[in-house]
């Protein structure tokens, strides 16, 4: 489980640098007068082909029973790809390499993620969350040191990247023997709606919650700008910083008792009511040390959220035989947010402020919460508790 939540973290670093810093950095210098809409492009393109690929290599690695040998062929598609952006010279050839960089991310992604629901039982499951916790802090470790002053003159820092990837997704692919658990390959025939069941409620949910991540994450820095001017760039990173080191260790803890407990869903539960408390802070806050504290309470919150449920989904997909093809299905709730918050937000905010976009969100972090607090209870334990 060490190496394979160490090679999610790779994956994590493969896209968050790229993403966040270094692909805007590259459109400022191919595109200076059309820097928005170019990456607003770029994104969009990136994002659908995501999310189509991501299903065809998960229904691909099911198909062939294959895992590792097209996590093999993705890490070395996509970072081949990734060393090659510096040498782009215009923003149509950027957009199309993004695609096809994107193609061959989820070539490693989509496998990756079914891998563990063949080795790892249900009993661990919740450690496996916790685990996976550190996958988004490490992405964000890899942004902060690609951005080092150190590094800042050297023209291709995706190489960087490239290296990180690859000394972290590598040890999996050479090292790891999993235990054979013929009980989780088990493949089921026949209707599968009353199985299907709880995995509809754990997409709903995950998505409604996503929505709520992908808003604050977008616009937290301007909602603070609008309670403080004073408050910068430096103060906004150092609380990302403070919200995911705390996230690893909570959701660690919580993971580790969720499997002693045999209680897979309640902290899920949990952590959507709490992330709504604290949406409903935001939205209330007076001032500035207010609206920081709601934003702890849902970032810490909303993080263990995510990483819980991303190992727990896996007890519920109804046909072990696609679980890859399914995992893919499940991973629309992480590009459709980026389709659905800006619209939110522009409808909401010119009007009426951040403070009614955050009571519509802690509204959606509700509804996820009671999605899953009324999932029939055998359907809490696990298929194979």
């Amino acid at each position: 489980m060490y190496l394979y939540a160490l090679a999610v973290s790779g994956g994590a670093v493969a896209y968050m640098p790229f993403l966040t810093i270094l692909l805007p950095i590259k459109v400022t210098s191919l595109a200076p007068d059309t820097v928005l809409p170019t990456l607003a492009f770029a994104s969009f393109a990136g994002a659908l082909s995501a999310s189509l690929s991501n299903i065809l290599f998960g229904w691909v690695s099911d198909v062939t029973r294959q895992r590792r040998l097209w996590i093999l062929a993705g890490l070395f598609l996509s970072s081949s790809l990734l060393v090659m952006m510096p040498y782009v010279s215009d923003t149509t050839a950027l957009i199309a390499m993004i695609i096809v960089w994107q193609f061959g991310l989820n070539m490693m992604l989509a496998p990756l993620a079914a891998w563990a629901g063949d080795c790892i039982p249900d009993t661990q499951k919740g450690a496996l969350g916790g685990l996976l916790a550190l996958a988004p802090a490490l992405g964000a470790l890899a942004g902060a040191i690609v951005t080092l002053d150190l590094l800042a003159a050297f023209p291709h820092r995706e190489v960087l990247v490239a290296c990180l990837i690859v000394i972290m997704v590598a040890p999996l692919l050479l090292f790891a023997r999993p235990f054979k658990m013929p009980h989780l390959m088990e493949p089921v025939e026949g209707p599968i709606e009353s199985r299907a069941h709880p995995a509809i409620r754990m997409w709903l949910a995950r998505l409604l919650v996503q929505i709520a991540e992908a808003s604050l994450f977008a616009f937290l820095l301007l909602w603070f700008k609008s309670l403080d001017p004073r408050f910068g760039e430096n103060g906004a990173a150092s609380i990302f910083a403070l919200v995911l080191g705390l996230a690893v260790f909570m959701s660690l803890a919580v993971g580790y008792w969720s499997d002693r407990a045999a209680r897979p869903i309640i902290p899920l539960v949990w952590s959507a009511g709490i992330a709504a408390g604290g949406l409903l802070l935001m939205a209330l806050a007076p001032g500035l040390f207010v609206a920081i504290a709601g934003y702890l309470v849902f970032g810490i919150a909303s993080s263990i959220f995510l990483a819980l449920h991303s190992s727990q989904t896996l007890r519920v997909l109804p046909r072990p035989q696609r679980r890859g093809r399914d995992l893919g299905i499940f991973n629309l709730t992480n590009t459709v947010p980026s389709l659905i918050m800006p619209w939110l937000t522009l409808l909401l905010v010119p009007k009426y402020g951040f403070d009614a976009l955050f009571l519509l969100l802690a509204g959606l972090a509700t509804i996820a919460c009671l999605l899953l607090l009324t999932m029939p209870r055998g359907r809490q334990a696990g298929r194979r508790a």
